[in-house]
């Protein structure tokens, strides 16, 4: 079975956002061929990809590396969630699916039942699960992949935001939702807006883990196959 640019561009980068791959590592196109088991031509097409959303540079002598995003740009990316993710809000209550606010309705179903049973665990995923869900029942496709990379660029550079919201925020999710479902636009938006003002305070008070000089939340797991050569940044 061949393995596409898209697949190793996904594996690529969740390692990045997981920390398997630190801030200022190289990336080189044979080490990353032999830890997914592909051709050194998916790695290169992947690898642009990933330059062009921001997680990887090419630096001279070095080649490709994982960005280290400074905390100006990091900042930046809570201030562009909080333009986007209303409007992504307010269209998806009027152009929505049933099928999309079933699956919207049992998401914070679960999340809820989660966060109140305290299995916090699974809560990174239904959030992914819940965003994406929403993005795209904006109806338009270049939005939601916006809102889908800018949340993971967010989940990136800064640490998961404090278990002690973990309610609080899937009851935020429920009252968009029922927003959604009634197709109240500017309700929706209002909602959305709150929420997201209430989570970038959050992050606000947190230091940008990936800007903070290389350094990730947590150790780094490494592989065989990982890289953990600096890049040269001259």
């Amino acid at each position: 079975m061949r393995i596409s640019a898209h697949m190793v561009c996904s594996a690529v980068r969740d390692d990045i956002v997981s920390g398997v791959f630190p801030p200022g590592a190289r990336l080189t196109e044979e080490l990353l061929a032999r830890r997914y088991g592909v051709s050194r031509v998916p790695v290169r097409e992947a690898l642009r990809t990933l330059e062009s959303e921001g997680f990887v540079v090419s630096r001279r002598h070095a080649g490709a590396c994982v960005a280290q995003p400074t905390e100006q740009e990091a900042a930046d990316l809570l201030d562009i969630r909080a333009l986007l993710e209303p409007l992504g809000t307010a269209r998806a209550a009027r152009r929505r699916t049933e099928a999309q606010l079933r699956v919207l309705r049992g998401l914070v179903r679960l999340g809820l039942q989660r966060a109140e049973s305290g299995r916090l665990s699974d809560l990174g995923a239904l959030e992914d699960w819940y965003h994406e869900t929403l993005a795209r029942a904006s109806g338009s496709p270049s939005l939601a992949a916006l809102l889908t990379q800018l949340r993971r660029k967010i989940n990136w550079v800064y640490a998961a935001e404090p278990p002690l919201r973990a309610v609080a925020v899937w009851r935020e999710h429920g009252a968009v939702v029922d927003a959604v479902a009634r197709g109240d636009a500017e309700r929706a938006r209002a909602l959305a807006s709150e929420h997201v003002e209430r989570s970038v305070a959050v992050r606000r008070e947190q230091r940008p883990v990936a800007a903070r000089d290389g350094r990730r939340r947590g150790p780094v797991r490494r592989t065989k196959h990982t890289v953990n050569a600096p890049c040269d940044n001259s």
